[in-house]
């Protein structure tokens, strides 16, 4: 595959993503998310996601993150449901505890956001539990591990990595041409039957059938959470569309269109929780 067979992602293409939202709903009917994150250092992360996925049009986003964050998450808004984890890193009687805990009819998940995890084991459990419950799963950051592709083959999974992640993940280097990046993601999306959003100047998103790139025009979105808030924004999307590559395409997009938007009105000079401030303005753009 190569760049003229790739699709480039466009508000009136990524409009056809987005279910629409029935005005007789109740709470839960559009969609309720997981999201697992956060360690002693980065308690932000998963704060970051799980208020991208409520801004997404998610009614419940459940937040689990190690116990000593779970005070200060709660006080960075009033709307994070907060689970705290038993132990400061990722176990596998973590991972027990926390699946008594969350309900059991959760519709998407995004893991890895500034998790510590301790044990290989205990991401395998995690996502291989959640699997278990039709749970649509995106993984990023430390859950981007080679030890995962058995277990998500041929899976309803996004993996998120940038090319440090894809080659800790893939065991291949992926190079800075468009095209080689285009065919190095579809060889693998195509081998282990899963989408693939790598991340980049220009966002390649693939599962191996059909690719799709969306330029970023945003220096400004190397800072630091704005990964973070593009995980909560899929597994948002992903709540509500079962369409993986759908569900990735419109997080991608609306993630990029914030940024840019940005970048015009404070330079380069944003948070990644600008971000979130400005989805509001982005979804409402869209007919749904």
């Amino acid at each position: 595959m190569n760049k003229l067979t790739a699709i480039n992602l466009t508000k009136e293409l990524v409009e056809k993503f987005i279910p629409s939202r029935e005005n007789n709903s109740r709470k839960g009917d559009n969609g309720k998310v997981l999201i697992v994150g956060g360690s002693y250092i980065y308690h932000g992360a998963p704060a970051l996601s799980s208020l991208a996925a409520l801004r997404s049009g998610s009614d419940l986003v459940y937040t689990c993150v190690p116990k000593i964050n779970a005070f200060s998450t709660r006080s960075l808004s009033p709307d994070l449901i907060v689970i705290p984890m038993a132990d400061s890193k990722l176990t596998r009687g973590t991972v027990n505890k926390m699946l008594g805990q969350v309900p059991v009819d959760i519709d998407s998940t995004a893991i890895g956001m500034g998790l510590a995890i301790q044990d290989i084991e205990a991401i395998k459990l995690l996502v291989k539990s959640l699997l278990d419950r039709n749970v649509r799963v995106s993984l990023d950051a430390s859950s981007l591990v080679k030890e995962i592709l058995p277990i998500i083959e041929g899976q309803n999974v996004v993996v998120t990595p940038h090319s440090g992640e894809f080659k800790r993940l893939f065991g291949d280097s992926v190079e800075n041409d468009i095209d080689s990046r285009l065919a190095s993601c579809e060889k693998f999306a195509k081998k282990h039957s899963i989408t693939i959003m790598l991340k980049g100047q220009e966002d390649i998103i693939t599962n191996g059938d059909v690719s799709y790139t969306n330029p970023t025009l945003s220096p400004c979105m190397t800072v630091g959470g704005t990964g973070d808030v593009l995980s909560g924004l899929i597994a948002g999307f992903a709540s509500r569309n079962k369409n993986m590559i759908e569900s990735v395409c419109t997080a991608t997009f609306v993630n990029g269109a914030a940024g840019e938007k940005l970048q015009k009105e404070y330079g380069n000079h944003i948070l990644a929780s600008d971000l979130i401030s400005k989805l509001p303005e982005i979804l409402k753009l869209f007919r749904n």
